[in-house]
């Protein structure tokens, strides 16, 4: 499988030049009436939006990730499994499927069209009323930071350490079919990633702390007002056409 998984596509659009803290409000906003409202009038109006977004954030077709075909085949063995039920619970569970699919889409656009030193401020930002209540919301920012940083490193070495497996001698194949190639693959991954956070945590030393990471916060501008005032009218344009339907 062939994707670019949170990691932002260098291209410029207008999406990509919103506050990254105006595309988590407008997924935040979009998921809430998707799961308060999981209709299909809604679900198609969101999907269209979704739609919308990626050609107005100028991603190129090769972003989009390549499934394997077990999983469409588990999607489709799912609705076999309801199909006895009922073609209401066939209904549903697509109904279930698609709002999966929007939420994860929603995730991946702001993951493209965001670079990942902007999410810890953005948070940071956000999370600043919370901070009254003495939470630590710059800790939480940094922590979801990391991870979403550190996230594509792991599976990159996931992937350099199976293409490196595929490569040893072929003159061992019996001691090779009797080890469990998982258990390599996850034992050396856990070696690889120490190594990267070892050397992560010098890098984030050198430059400061990780209050560095949530330093210099960007600020919202007039184009993000304009964004989600139009984030808000599709949620409503969506109400509205579900009640018509109804």
């Amino acid at each position: 499988m062939t994707t670019v998984l949170l990691r932002e596509v260098p291209v410029s659009s207008p999406v990509h030049s919103l506050w990254a803290g105006t595309k988590m409000i407008g997924a935040f906003l979009m998921t809430a009436l998707l799961m308060l409202l999981p209709s299909w009038p809604v679900l198609g109006v969101m999907t269209a939006f979704l739609l919308l977004i990626g050609v107005t954030a100028r991603l190129p077709l090769g972003t989009l990730p390549r499934l394997p075909w077990w999983f469409w085949g588990l999607l489709v063995l799912g609705g076999l499994i309801n199909a006895p039920v009922g073609l209401d619970a066939v209904l549903r569970y697509t109904q279930v499927t698609v709002l999966g699919l929007i939420v994860v889409a929603s995730s991946f656009l702001i993951a493209w069209t965001t670079p990942m030193g902007e999410i810890a401020p953005a948070l940071a930002t956000l999370g600043a009323p919370l901070r009254k209540l003495r939470l630590p919301v710059d800790e939480w920012a940094v922590v979801i930071a990391l991870t979403l940083r550190g996230l594509p490193l792991l599976l990159e070495e996931m992937r350099v350490l199976r293409a490196a497996r595929k490569l040893r001698p072929k003159d061992n194949l019996i001691s090779r079919a009797a080890e469990n190639p998982w258990i390599d693959i996850l034992t050396a991954a856990m070696a690889v990633s120490t190594r990267r956070a070892g050397e992560l945590g010098e890098a984030i030393t050198a430059r400061g702390g990780t209050g560095q990471l949530t330093a210099n916060p960007s600020a919202p501008t007039r184009r993000d007002a304009v964004a989600l005032t139009a984030v808000v009218t599709v949620c409503l344009g969506a109400i509205a056409l579900h009640l018509l339907l109804s």
